[in-house]
């Protein structure tokens, strides 16, 4: 149970305050079951571990977090807040509202041998500015009865991925489903075209506003994209539902595939599916020979600038960033552990496959509406679902993004 700051009163003449080694005040951002138990164990493990200091909690919804850590971090600044890496935690590094950790990186013998792959996204002008507790693969989710019904294998070439989507329409099933009412979706099915077109360094490039949409790089990508819109397809009237509200096509056979992330075979599997019928597969290749890099948003624990504990801060993030604590937190919660050495969950195929996915890869995007700013994001996923119904209108929409990219990286 997590203990709350305790503040005892002696009354004689007057009061005094018993005075702990340290009160440590955190804000966490999601109180769903299974991340607020996986957050509360390791919490539980910390506070055992270091029974002089007490641990208070706040946890809010992510939506109301987001709004909220505007306000936090000036106003009255927890001694760790949750948040994201990559560009996501640019604004507030770049403002000195996050703590420069590097020293911690460099003395800690987890994050200085055990964060490689991951470290990128936690860097920003050089340094380190936060913990990362979990990530998780995107892909290629598909119905693997279905697959196997049409006599289709696991495409590694967008050749074949194009052959199978022929096969499937000619038998009457829609390749693709997707929702993208909220838009961060499409953004997903972007990413992977660039990504496989053009690269991470371009990927990278473009949402640091180093390039212009109407580059030629881009404009391959979204050649390719007309292409698996045409070859492909996606079901009908797809911006009107949820990336829930898409799960139907898929879980009744009249779509075979999803790109998503791993936190949608929950959903599946209330849908009524079980393990063998869904099946998973890196997004495949397009420009042979590009290093293959993956979407695998991380979530981590910054330090504000102004927190008032920061020494007690400190230790709770090198408590988190131990194998054991990584590998039992991302057991409990379905997704994958940033440490290196930590044990992963050999139970759940599609977190042994999303492993063998990113420890493989040769970098790990954040997400374009992580890697980009907000703005710039917004714009983008609207231009993307806009293409995606109406392609024909692609020159004004990249001239467009053009436009909001000058405004907002000026």
């Amino acid at each position: 149970m997590i203990k709350r700051s305790i503040i005892a009163l002696i009354t004689s003449a007057a009061f005094v305050s018993t005075a702990f080694a340290g009160t440590l005040v955190i804000n966490f951002d999601d109180p769903n079951p299974a991340p607020k138990a996986g957050f509360e164990a390791a919490v539980a493990a910390f506070e055992a571990a270091n029974p002089d200091i007490n641990v208070t909690v706040n946890i809010n919804d992510r939506e109301a977090h987001k709004t909220a850590i505007r306000n936090f971090l000036s106003a009255n600044a927890p001694d760790i807040t949750s948040w994201y890496p990559g560009n996501r935690m640019g604004p507030f590094v770049d403002a000195g509202q996050f703590e420069d950790i590097s020293d911690l990186w460099a003395s800690d013998e987890n994050l200085s041998s055990n964060f490689e792959a991951i470290k990128p996204t936690m860097t920003r002008d050089g340094k380190q500015w936060g913990v990362p507790y979990t990530y998780y693969q995107w892909g290629v989710y598909y119905r693997a009865d279905v697959y196997a019904d049409n006599g289709l294998t696991e495409p590694a070439t967008w050749d074949e991925l194009l052959a199978n989507c022929d096969t499937l329409k000619a038998n009457g099933i829609t390749p693709f489903t997707i929702g993208t009412k909220y838009l961060w979706t499409a953004a997903g099915v972007f990413d992977y075209l660039n990504l496989r077109t053009n690269g991470y360094d371009v990927h990278n490039a473009l949402t640091a506003g180093e390039i212009k949409y109407t580059d030629d790089r881009i404009k391959a990508t979204f050649a390719n994209w007309e292409t698996m819109l045409e070859r492909c397809s996606f079901i009908d009237n797809h911006a009107t539902m949820s990336w829930q509200e898409a799960i139907p096509p898929f879980a009744s056979g009249d779509a075979a595939m999803y790109v998503m992330g791993n936190f949608a075979v929950a959903a599946f599997k209330d849908a009524g599916l079980t393990d063998d019928q869904i099946g998973y597969f890196p997004f495949p290749e397009i420009t042979p020979g590009m290093p293959r890099a993956e979407e695998a948003p991380a979530d981590a624990f910054f330090i504000p600038s102004g927190a008032k504990n920061k020494e007690d801060a400190r230790k709770f993030l090198s408590f988190i960033a131990r194998p054991e604590i990584q590998a039992a937190w991302n057991k409990t919660i379905g997704q994958l552990p940033p440490n290196s050495k930590s044990a992963i969950n050999t139970d759940d195929k599609f977190i042994v496959e999303g492993f063998a996915t990113v420890s493989t890869a040769a970098g790990l995007a954040q997400f374009y509406d992580r890697d980009a700013p907000a703005e710039m994001a917004k714009g983008g996923m609207e231009g993307f679902q806009e293409f995606m119904i109406k392609p024909e209108r692609l020159e004004d929409i990249l001239k467009r993004l053009d436009k909001i990219q000058d405004r907002v990286y000026k």
